[in-house]
């Protein structure tokens, strides 16, 4: 299957410059400069050079995802025409394989291919889609087994690196990048990956690879080489004639050696401490790399690379759009993001399986402790003290889960980045695939301690007990599901997440009561803020209210559950017990937008910074009195020659 005439990209870039600012407040560091090339259709453009040269840094500003503290500049255009790649328009595969490990190999391509392939394909259809990439990316074998964590034996690196490849080979996209795609794999499987690459190319979609060191024969395959050393282009031009340039450049190829290899040895100034070669050249660029590039400049090589750049500029073609009719549904795209993460969470065994064992066990501990508490003056405190554990514990020990959130978000990350849906759905299904399991930690844990201590008998109480627990939970949930969002990795945001629920916990009721907190912050805002404090006064109107306490002093009136609330622990008695669970299932609620909000402000962050950037630019030359007239290819070359 071809790619139609209109979906066909042409990507070029021009004068493109990244660095980032220096750590030691110097100038900034340069990752890339000048870097002008293209990539046309029904080719394979290799990106080739030593680590650190700027392959994936090309390959990230190419397909705008570089990140917000860096500072580019140049052109980049899609058929001739100035455009900014975004969310959708090109598949990404990364180095990093970011997976389900309880899902198969077949699962988590199916489950891809719902999410990715539109509405108007049916059923059938898909799963054609889904066997042809297992298939192509010979995965055949492993089609039935699981991608592999820490307590499940599953793929092995190179098949987690085909099956990443196959999930964004699946909608068949114009425009590919692929980062370091044979990293991990053996010779044979990088060979026929690769092949498979070069298939993808030929059949009309422009392919983008940075690769580190290919063998001779994926070397052959490629119709395009980008070399790179330091930043800076050392060659760019159709593969066949790189072994002519360096020839010429006085670095001839040995007979029988890899030309890869020897490029990549040229070029490598790491380790360039041969006394013939000079010393070492500015900037880290060795003297062999410099004069490979001063002979790039001026060569013919390089003219037709600038003449091909003004000819698709001069001919402006279509730019990448998104098609609003050939997309899945929001509804299906929720369904099946839903079922795909509780059949994650129900394999799982760390995600609640473990967590709803120890809530089991430490109840029936709980249980045994406070067993038939009773209506003593002792049994005031003592089921104070049940509370205390129920509202602070059980909830506390959610941060245990940070973990799973934070390997959902780089999944996340990795989907929403190629355009597979949305942060919408993503944050509804990650509540509607967890709720069941937060039903089981709340109901089960929770019958144990109501039964086992039992609190105020009645059927209607035993109910808003669960449901008190259960909003309890869900607050927990979505609070640290916002957390993770900003949180950089599952330690930071344990931490994090250990701090907050601290605080929260601080100011609950517990330990001071509310009337005795400080103020202005202790008491308000933070008192109010915190979901214990109303977790507390749900769990202590359900119990108290209705009951009566022996009094400590002999002989003296039995004391009523209204006079402990109101006397003893500070507790309004004036509104319905069900004032506060109210407020928990609005928390639950506020910290799920928070949640969105948050990942909204992550994809939003890197444009306006460089909105920002743009405009203090205008301001700066608006304010000097210059006016800059965009410069050509051709104007930085008596620079770099220098």
């Amino acid at each position: 299957m071809s790619a139609s005439a209109s979906s066909r990209i042409l990507l070029s870039w021009k004068d493109l410059s990244v660095s980032v600012p220096s750590t030691q407040g110097g100038p900034p560091r340069s990752l890339l400069q000048n870097v002008s090339g293209y990539a046309e259709p029904g080719s394979l453009l290799a990106i080739m050079g030593p680590s650190g040269c700027g392959k994936s840094t090309l390959l990230n500003a190419l397909a705008g995802r570089l990140g917000s503290a860096t500072i580019d500049s140049g052109e980049i255009l899609v058929n001739g025409r100035r455009q900014r790649l975004s969310y959708g328009n090109a598949a990404y595969v990364m180095q990093d394989d970011a997976l389900i490990g309880t899902l198969t190999t077949y699962e988590t391509l199916a489950y891809s291919a719902h999410l990715q392939l539109p509405d108007t394909m049916t059923a059938v259809e898909k799963e054609q889609r889904v066997q042809d990439a297992i298939r192509e990316m010979g995965l055949q074998e492993c089609a039935d087994t699981p991608v592999g964590s820490w307590y499940i034996k599953g793929l092995s690196g190179g098949q987690k690196r085909r099956l990443t490849i196959a999930i964004e080979t699946l909608k068949k996209r114009a425009l590919l990048f692929l980062d370091e795609p044979t990293s991990g794999l053996d010779s044979a499987a990088a060979l026929h990956v690769t092949k498979r690459l070069l298939t993808l190319a030929e059949s009309g979609r422009t392919l983008l690879v940075s690769i580190h060191q290919p063998s001779s024969e994926i070397f052959q395959l490629f119709h395009y080489l980008c070399l790179l050393s330091s930043g800076q282009t050392v060659y760019f031009g159709e593969r066949y004639k790189a072994q002519e340039f360096f020839d010429l450049g006085g670095f001839p190829c040995p007979a029988y050696r890899n030309p890869a290899d020897h490029f990549l040895w040229v070029i490598n100034s790491d380790f360039d401490t041969e006394a013939e070669d000079g010393e070492q050249g500015s900037k880290g660029i060795s003297n062999k790399s410099k004069s490979l590039i001063k002979a790039y400049i001026g060569s013919d090589i390089r003219k037709e690379m600038i003449a091909k750049i003004r000819h698709a500029t001069e001919k402006e073609g279509d730019i990448i759009t998104k098609d609003d009719g050939d997309k899945v549904s929001a509804m299906k795209q929720t369904f099946y993001l839903t079922a795909r993460s509780f059949t994650n969470m129900r394999r799982d065994i760390a995600y609640y399986w473990f967590r709803l064992f120890i809530y089991t066990m430490l109840s029936i501990c709980v249980g045994t402790i406070y067993y038939k508490v009773g209506h003593s003056y002792d049994a005031i405190q003592a089921r104070a003290g049940m509370f205390i554990f129920v509202t602070a514990f059980l909830t506390f020990m959610g941060v245990a889960s940070f973990p799973s959130f934070i390997e959902d978000m780089k999944i996340f990350t990795r989907e929403r980045l190629n355009g597979h849906y949305g942060a919408t759905v993503f944050v509804v299904a990650n509540f509607l695939s967890a709720f069941p399991f937060v039903l089981l930690l709340a109901i089960i844990p929770g019958t144990i301690l109501y039964e086992m201590g039992g609190l105020h008998p009645g059927f209607d109480h035993y109910i808003c007990f669960i449901i008190t627990l259960i909003a309890t939970l869900s607050v927990e949930e979505s609070l640290l599901a916002a957390i993770s969002a900003v949180a950089p990795d599952f330690l930071t945001g344990m931490i994090a997440g250990c701090g907050v629920m601290g605080i929260y916990l601080l100011n609950g009721g517990f330990f001071r009561l509310i009337r005795d907190l400080p103020n202005p912050v202790w008491r308000y805002p933070l008192s109010y803020m915190s979901f214990h404090t109303w977790t507390s006064r749900a769990f202590y109107n359900n119990d108290f209210l209705g009951l009566v306490f022996d009094n400590n002093v002999p002989g003296g009136p039995p004391l009523t559950g209204e006079e402990i609330l109101k006397y003893r622990f500070d507790m309004y008695i004036d509104y319905s017990k069900w004032w506060p669970v109210f407020v928990l299932v609005c928390m639950a609620f506020t910290y799920r937008v928070m949640f969105l909000l948050l990942i909204k402000l992550r994809e939003m962050l890197p444009s306006l910074i460089m909105s920002m950037r743009a405009t203090r630019k205008m301001v700066d030359r608006a304010s000097s009195g210059r006016f800059v007239v965009p410069h050509d290819i051709e104007e930085n070359e008596v620079e770099m020659q220098k």
